[in-house]
C-alpha cells in the first residue's frame, strides 16, 4: 500500500513538473495590415491601394448590415452597403490573382446605414438571427471570394449575453463549415460597447484572430505615451488577444501618423506587442496617396 502511495504522488510530481514547462505560445510581432474600404462611396478601388509584398494585407469590406435599403432592421439578413460599383466580386478576383498575400473580409455592423440611421444590434431572437446571419453572410462570402469576417456593431438593442450568443455561435458555425478561416472584433472604448464585446471575448475569445481596437475612439492630442498606455490597457482587457495598432485618416482623433503613431508602434515593437496595424479607411486615404498606409506597411515588412 505505502508503495503504490509513493509511486502515485512520484508521478503526479513527474506530471506538474512537465506541465510546468508547457507554455503557451506567447504573442509576438507580426506582418499583418489591415484596412477598411467603401463605407464613404468615395469611388476608392483596391487596385488604388498600395499593396507591399512582404506583408500579410487584409481588406476589410464596410460594411454588411442586416438592414433593407430603407433602414429597415432584417434581423440577421445581411445586405451589402459597401461601394459595390468599385468594389465588385470581378475586382477581388483580379487582386487575388496578382497579390498571393492579400485576403479580405467583410465587417458587420459599423456606425449608420446609408441615410444616417444607427445600425442597431437588434436581434429578435439568438435562434433566427444566428440561422439568418448564417444564410446571408455564408452566400456573400460565396459570391465575392471573401476569406473572414470582422464584427464592428456599435449601437445595441440587445444585452451583453444575447450579444455575446449571436455572434458566438455565428462565429462557431462559420468557421467549423469551413465559410470563413479567421474573424475579429472591432470595439472602442465606450462602457456599452465593452460590456458587450468584452462578454462575447469571455467565452468565445477563441474564435476571435485579430481585435481591432478603434485606438482612434481617443481624443485628439493622444500623446505616445498615452496610447501605449492605452494599448496596455486594453491588451490587458482583451487577455490573449492579438490586438491590432490603429490609426484614421478621416481626422477622427486618437494618436495621428504625425503626431507620434509610427514611433508609437516602433515602441511596440522593441516590445514584441506589435501584432499588426489597421487603418481606417482607405476611402479617406486616397486623396493622400496612401501615403500612411505606405510607412505602416515598410515598417511592418521590416519586424523581426
Amino acid at each position: 500500500m505505502g508503495s503504490s502511495i509513493f509511486f502515485l504522488f512520484s508521478f503526479l510530481g513527474f506530471l506538474f513538473a512537465i506541465l510546468s514547462l508547457v507554455k503557451a505560445e506567447p504573442l509576438k510581432n507580426t506582418r499583418l495590415f489591415r484596412e477598411y474600404i467603401g463605407a464613404e462611396d468615395k469611388n476608392v478601388r483596391f487596385s488604388d491601394v498600395p499593396i507591399h509584398s512582404d506583408v500579410e494585407f487584409h481588406f476589410i469590406l464596410s460594411f454588411a448590415i442586416d438592414y433593407t435599403g430603407s433602414s429597415s432592421p432584417t434581423n440577421g439578413k445581411f445586405n451589402v452597403f459597401w461601394d459595390e460599383e468599385n468594389l465588385t466580386p470581378s475586382s477581388i478576383s483580379s487582386i487575388k490573382a496578382k497579390h498571393s498575400n492579400v485576403k479580405f473580409a467583410l465587417s458587420l455592423g459599423g456606425d449608420t446605414v446609408s441615410d444616417g440611421t444607427f445600425a442597431f444590434f437588434k436581434p429578435k431572437s439568438i435562434t433566427s438571427w444566428v440561422n439568418n446571419a448564417f444564410t446571408s453572410i455564408s452566400h456573400i462570402v460565396k459570391e465575392y471570394d471573401l476569406d473572414g469576417v470582422d464584427i464592428d456593431y456599435e449601437h445595441f438593442k440587445a444585452s451583453p449575453n444575447t450579444f455575446t450568443e449571436c455572434i458566438g455561435q455565428l462565429l462557431q458555425r462559420l468557421k467549423r463549415q469551413n465559410i470563413i478561416s479567421f474573424a475579429s472584433i472591432a470595439p472602442f472604448d465606450d462602457d456599452t460597447v465593452q460590456s458587450h464585446y468584452m462578454a462575447l471575448w469571455r467565452k468565445y475569445g477563441d474564435l476571435i484572430d485579430y481585435v481591432n481596437f478603434q485606438f482612434y475612439s481617443y481624443g485628439e492630442g493622444t500623446t505616445v505615451s498615452q496610447f501605449l498606455n492605452h494599448f496596455d490597457a486594453q491588451s490587458s482587457n482583451y487577455e490573449g488577444g492579438k490586438v491590432l495598432a490603429s490609426f484614421a485618416t478621416d481626422g477622427s482623433g486618437g494618436l495621428t501618423p504625425e503626431k507620434g503613431f509610427f514611433k508609437a508602434c516602433t515602441t511596440l515593437q522593441s516590445r514584441g506587442k506589435l501584432h499588426g496595424i489597421f487603418v481606417w479607411s482607405a476611402d479617406d486615404s486616397k486623396k493622400n496617396n496612401f501615403r500612411n498606409e505606405i510607412q505602416a506597411q515598410n515598417l511592418l515588412a521590416n519586424v523581426e
